[in-house]
């Protein structure tokens, strides 16, 4: 204890990036911030980790205070130790992506952050170093697409092929040629062809599909590579 007390005390926060889709646009959830420095600027939403908390707890309880959702995919992608980062106090953040389906829980957003939905084109500056967090989660986000089912944690239950690929060239910010998509989409064996049709984009309409649960966790870690030379979106 003699050594450790010779030691600053520097604080440590938790900051979630959170990507979402509304069945056509892939979107980023901001908050107000509520108190100065920056106070009413856009940020991610954040919270400071707690004595008896893990970090991967403390992303979850920050999540589930702005969403009141709990077991969604979450993944920590970097530690931000600039010295400077924060003004008021030395701060080391913490950061992690969340993927949700945003039609799962439009009526649960919590009021007291003033939390919005924002295109990723359309997005304001945001405070501190949050503007590099979100460029870091994209390219992350990115990266296990490429090479994992990982985008299907943003679909509802039920989804179309259109949808889907309308979801891709969201994270890709790129256009996808529809036969190839579907082809490649349709040869993992991970879609479940459903009977009804969303007649709601088109006179024709597009099958329903579901996502076949037993082989999507059997072959998560060896996904068939289906977007065409990722490493140009990274």
């Amino acid at each position: 204890m003699t050594y450790y007390s010779g030691h600053p005390r520097i604080l440590i926060a938790v900051d979630c990036i959170i990507f979402g889709f509304d069945g056509t646009d892939l979107k980023i959830l901001l908050v107000k911030r509520a108190f100065e420095p920056e106070k009413n600027k856009w940020s991610l939403m954040g919270g400071f980790l707690q004595p008896d908390e893990a970090l991967d707890e403390a992303a979850n309880r920050v999540l589930k205070q702005l969403t009141g959702l709990e077991g969604v995919y979450m993944e920590q992608i970097h530690t931000f130790g600039d010295p400077k980062r924060d003004p008021e106090e030395r701060t080391v953040s913490v950061a992690y992506f969340a993927l949700i389906d945003i039609q799962q829980y439009e009526q649960q957003l919590s009021e007291d952050y003033h939390a919005e939905w924002f295109l990723l084109s359309k997005k304001p500056r945001l405070i501190f170093d949050h503007d590099n967090m979100m460029a870091l989660a994209q390219k992350q986000l990115r990266y296990k697409a490429a090479i994992h089912p990982i985008l299907f944690e943003l679909l509802p239950q039920k989804f179309t092929i259109p949808q889907l690929q309308s979801l891709y060239q969201g994270v890709y910010n790129t256009v996808f040629d529809n036969r190839n998509f579907t082809r490649k989409l349709l040869s993992t064996g991970l879609l479940i062809k459903q009977k009804e049709k969303d007649k709601g984009s088109s006179k024709k309409g597009a099958f329903y599909y579901k996502l076949d649960k037993r082989k999507y966790k059997a072959n998560f870690q060896a996904f068939l590579n289906f977007v065409p030379k990722p490493d140009k979106f990274l």
